[in-house]
């Protein structure tokens, strides 16, 4: 597409556009992405074909969601860093609202019994949703035997081995690009392009890490200063700070890691709170990791001193809103004007293929997870020498749960009704189901 041929919008037709695809962005990174393409490259031509290719390609090398990371591009590219707030924050701000809600209603809902029956449902569509995300990402990412054993590899070192999920993906990240650069057919890389000049912007490189660094932080400072470290909005902030660099892959990547930090390590949510608030996140428009909202919520609506808990509710689903998408902004910025050199570099495109082939291990170990604790009440921890193992209850198992499960995998898998339809038809057979003994 020749660039005269394409329309510069005003600052008010981006406001406009970009609200109205942060509303209509349902399905996934998937559905996200087309839809942004269908608005903005098909019907409008505000950018060409291949600049939307090659920054979708950039927003993958980033840790964090790629559908939000490209709307902030496209912002950024048409009106400036102004154009990137506003693209990129609409994109997330309708769903971040309507998720806060459902947060609200779930915290103080949660220990009524038609509302936990509610859930039956919605906790097996979930498990047919991430096994779903499983095949589809599986089928797209493993191509050559190394990609597949970095997944297998992933997958041990999780689920058998208890590794930490940060080093895991960094380390995938670094043996990625060590393969890239020497052996790219190992992840079924083309040889890196070599022509053409560099542009250097290290200039806007580091007034972007500067200011969205200091408002990265902000947040953080005003908790320590006020509430100190020993407050639970510090522990949030922090934990979905660390969070925040390591996200590659999407959200499904770090669901295990952050359920089991949730649960296990901070006792926020109850094992099987994680799913529910996945489903939740599967029904409301824009990236599905505001499903930390809802995490960030219920651990400062838990422990609120010395605030009211529904005022601690809101304060914690803001702050961790904040610190998972404000480095969002950042990666976008500083990295930018450098999408030439990105794009040529055969280490980070091996860096990149090998993460998505340990994601694909990442989130086996997720659906593994998530399905020992919707179908069993029990899970115990087993420790013996380096291994760490998640062993059932078998005398807790719900069958009922089970039912619903594949109710759920014939609608969604085999008759193909999307996960809104799937999501309504589990919560009905669980409503009912759960008044069965």
């Amino acid at each position: 597409m020749a660039r005269e041929q394409l329309h510069h919008p005003s600052f008010s037709e981006l406001t406009r556009v970009s609200a109205r695809i942060g509303f209509l962005s349902f399905g996934g990174p998937a559905g996200q992405i087309a839809l942004m393409h269908r608005e903005l490259v098909e019907e409008r031509r505000w950018v060409g074909e291949d600049e939307y290719l090659e920054a979708l390609n950039l927003c993958h090398l980033l840790p964090g969601p790629e559908a939000q990371q490209l709307a902030a591009w496209i912002g950024w590219k048409l009106h400036g860093w102004k154009g990137g707030v506003i693209a990129g924050g609409l994109f997330v701000l309708p769903g971040a609202l309507i998720m806060l809600l459902l947060a609200m209603l779930y915290g103080f809902a949660a220990q009524l019994d038609w509302f936990a029956a509610l859930f039956l449902g919605i906790k097996a569509a979930v498990l047919v949703i991430v096994a779903q995300a499983l095949l589809r990402i599986a089928g797209r990412a493993l191509k050559t035997p190394f990609q597949k054993a970095l997944a297998v590899l992933a997958f041990v070192l999780l689920f058998v081995f208890d590794a930490p999920f940060p080093l895991v993906v960094l380390g995938a990240l670094a043996l990625g690009a060590l393969v890239g650069a020497r052996r790219p057919g190992w992840l079924a890389l083309k040889p890196a392009e070599s022509n053409g000049e560099v542009t250097h912007q290290w200039g806007a490189t580091l007034r972007a890490i500067a200011v969205w660094g200091a408002i990265w932080a902000l947040p953080m400072a005003l908790v320590l200063v006020t509430l100190g470290r020993d407050h639970v909005l510090w522990d949030i902030g922090v934990f979905f700070s660390q969070l925040a660099v390591v996200t590659f892959g999407g959200a499904y990547a770090v669901l295990a890691y952050m359920a089991q930090e949730a649960v296990g390590t901070f006792g926020w949510l109850q094992p099987g709170e994680m799913a529910d608030g996945l489903g939740l996140a599967e029904t409301t428009p824009g990236p599905l990791i505001l499903v930390t909202q809802f995490v960030g919520y219920l651990a400062a609506f838990r422990a609120p001193e010395p605030f009211d808990p529904l005022v601690a509710g809101i304060l914690g689903a803001t702050l961790t809103t904040w610190v998972t998408f404000a480095p969002c902004f950042l990666w976008i910025f500083a990295l930018a004007p450098w999408m030439d050199a990105l794009r040529r570099s055969s280490a980070l495109k091996g860096g990149l293929a090998a993460v998505t082939a340990a994601v694909v291990g990442v989130i086996a170990n997720l659906a593994v997870w998530f399905a020992l604790h919707v179908l069993f009440a029990r899970v115990e921890r087993v420790t013996a020498g380096p291994l760490h193992l998640q062993v059932p209850d078998f005398a807790t198992f719900d069958w009922r749960v089970l039912a619903v499960t594949l109710l759920a995998a014939l609608a969604l898998l085999r008759l193909k009704m999307g996960i809104p339809a799937t999501l309504a038809v589990a919560t009905a057979a669980g409503l009912l189901l759960s008044y069965v003994p």
